[in-house]
């Protein structure tokens, strides 16, 4: 694991681990404001029902006199936790006498305004607040007066310190899981990329140690060249050498390239409908002259109708770089097979060999870039991406390429699902 996806883990943890924490952050807030906001709302409601109580019995009190002061209408009152008053117009207190200012003062602003809701800091208490509601109201009799309730809010840290602490718990429970689960996710999400990264180091690492060879040879070819006199003879032989290993070079570095376009998603692929019997033909005619070198007979089987859709060229390179294998495993007078054939909905080209065959624990590894097994070193030249780009060409057209060994030689099938 490298430092660098080490830091991007633990960035991805972090990240996961501060949004949840904002998240619990916010969704606290929420529900420290609304419950805040509810308990407000409910003790305003009682003191507007402990002022309309004081109302009903300021009235029938009043009723029962048929008239005159009712002194004791609020004394005869009890609700638990709130602090009732009666007042007249004036602000003049008639229950209770000992009333503090600032509720007289609410009093004479109800009687002008008609009500007044006021909230203070209760003295001496840093997280209490006493709510106040006063209104005024008006008696048969015709007389006027002022009805108001206090009641002292407690803090809502104190009131809900078992909610709060519960939600705390609970909140850093979830909090170590996540930033633990966040790892995990992280982890698995950057095991691809890990993959990629060594995936990508082995393959330049393969591709300098392919490029190196040729490039070496070519070195010692002109400086052995150079070292000597000019010789018709010898310099024609130097220079065939040279060419030879520059077209090598050529094919790896063209092989690389279509690799690249390959993983960058950068090759454009035609989807048009062709015959796969019609390109079978030409990518066999084209390995030909391969074949007479080599002295390998090739073979025609049965080759039928075949419409598929696809890229042209693609399909024909797919072709050749089967039968170019096949070939050049294929030691003198052995044979090389082609079947075209079109049944259950498949397309199938078919090429068997009499070659040196695949061991059967190569099998997996035949499509990894630049891997060419013990056997296929000593038998023939290639840099082993052959494969790598066929197995890219069939995968772009939904296409199952499967190798599988013979008593003597190899088989390759490549399934083409049918053209429209």
């Amino acid at each position: 694991m490298t430092p660098s996806l080490a830091q991007l883990r633990v960035r991805i943890t972090l990240w996961y681990a501060g949004t949840f924490a904002l998240i619990l952050l916010l969704l606290g807030a929420g529900l420290f404001f609304s419950i805040r906001h509810q308990v407000s709302r409910r003790l305003d409601a009682s003191l507007v029902d402990a002022t309309a109580a004081v109302m009903r019995a300021t009235r029938d009190l009043e009723a029962e006199r048929a008239a005159g002061v009712a002194a004791d209408a609020v004394e005869e009152l009890h609700i638990p936790d709130r602090s009732l008053y009666l007042f007249d117009l004036r602000g003049q207190p008639i229950t209770a006498p000992d009333s503090d200012e600032w509720v007289r003062v609410a009093a004479r602003e109800a009687a002008s305004a008609g009500r007044v809701d006021l909230q203070r800091r209760a003295p001496g208490e840093d997280d209490r607040e006493i709510r106040l509601h006063a209104e005024r109201f008006t008696t048969p009799s015709g007389t006027g007066y002022v009805a108001a309730a206090t009641v002292e809010r407690p803090g809502i840290g104190e009131q809900y310190a078992s909610v709060i602490g519960t939600f705390a718990v609970a909140a850093l429970a979830a909090l170590v899981l996540v930033a633990a689960g966040g790892f995990v996710l992280a982890r698995k999400s950057t095991i691809p990329v890990e993959r990629s990264m060594e995936q990508t180091r082995r393959f330049m690492a393969d591709a300098a140690h392919e490029l190196r060879t040729p490039v070496a040879v070519l070195r010692a070819r002109a400086e052995v060249a150079l070292a000597h006199a000019r010789d018709p003879a010898r310099d024609d032989a130097t220079l065939r050498a040279i060419e030879g290993e520059s077209d090598r070079l050529g094919v790896i570095v063209g092989d690389l390239l279509t690799l690249a376009r390959a993983d960058a998603g950068e090759r454009p692929v035609a989807r048009e409908p062709l015959y796969l019997d019609d390109i079978a033909a030409d990518a066999l005619e084209a390995a030909r002259a391969l074949a007479q070198r080599k002295g390998v007979v090739l073979e025609v089987g049965s080759f039928e109708e075949a419409r598929i859709t696809g890229d042209p060229a693609l399909v024909r390179r797919l072709l050749i770089i089967v039968l170019d294998n096949a070939i050049k495993y294929t030691p003198k007078d052995g044979r090389v097979r082609l079947d075209v054939t079109a049944a259950d909905g498949l397309r199938t080209v078919v090429v068997t060999d009499t070659g040196i065959g695949i061991p059967a624990d190569q099998l997996p590894r035949i499509f990894e870039r630049f891997y060419r097994g013990d056997q296929a070193r000593h038998a023939a030249e290639g840099a082993g991406l052959g494969l790598a780009i066929a197995k890219w060409i069939s995968e772009l057209h939904g296409a199952r390429l499967a190798f599988s060994a013979l008593p003597q030689g190899t088989r390759v099938a490549i399934e083409f699902p049918a053209g429209v």
